[in-house]
């Protein structure tokens, strides 16, 4: 015996009070995410929302960039350190579930992880460096990246970052480049530490860019 149709009316309908809310958030997180695949992404999405976790999701949207349409760019790294960072040392599972969950492409972080020895665990700021590798064309560039994901400054300011940060970020890059002369390195080092003593121990991105660019 067939089941029969069963009516329903508004009052009969129970959406929960905070579903709009929810997919407004979702909705405004796809757009300036803008992932490639929507599904994937989209679980894990809820996933980290149900466990109160970082959510793989971009502060704004990027202007698209030929060099990494379809790879890492500065805001989903910032995505990567958002997630990871707290942790210190993350398995590299655990790096490349994060990787695949914002669509990115295994390849890429292959050949980052080809850029220095790990095995099982990494530290996360060395993969947040050799991401900065990636996305500029030389140290310099490379650092400046670096500063913008880390400060804590507003967009355009001065994006400042801690000096003993900005030293393990340019030392371990410096090692793994393998072709700057330690003693530019510990004078590159010096001359900025002589200006961030004058600015609360913070490396301003401007003070370092004006530094000649043959020790990069």
């Amino acid at each position: 015996m067939p089941v029969p149709d069963t009516l329903f009316c508004a009052q009969q309908i129970k959406i929960p009070p905070e579903l709009p809310d929810i997919m407004k958030q979702f909705t405004k997180a796809a757009i300036r995410t803008q992932p490639r695949d929507v599904l994937q992404w989209s679980a894990a999405y809820f996933t980290a929302l149900s466990k109160g976790e970082p959510l793989p999701v971009k502060e704004r949207m990027e202007a698209p960039s030929a060099k990494t349409d379809a790879g890492l760019t500065p805001g989903l790294l910032k995505v990567l350190h958002n997630q990871l960072s707290a942790k210190g040392i993350v398995s590299v599972a655990e790096l490349k579930e994060k990787w695949k969950d914002l669509c990115l492409p295994e390849e890429q972080l292959e050949a980052i992880l080809l850029l220095d020895v790990f095995d099982e665990e990494v530290e996360w700021m060395k993969i947040l460096a050799l991401g900065c590798s990636v996305l500029g064309e030389s140290l310099l560039s490379s650092m400046k990246h670096a500063c913008e994901i880390l400060t804590q400054d507003p967009e355009g300011g001065a994006a400042r970052i801690p000096y003993e940060t900005f030293s393990f970020l340019y030392c371990y890059l410096a090692s793994i480049d393998g072709d700057i002369p330690d003693e530019k390195i510990k004078a590159f080092l010096q001359k900025i530490k002589e200006d961030t003593d004058q600015q609360s121990g913070m490396v301003l991105l401007r003070n370092f860019l004006s530094q000649p660019s043959a020790q990069f």
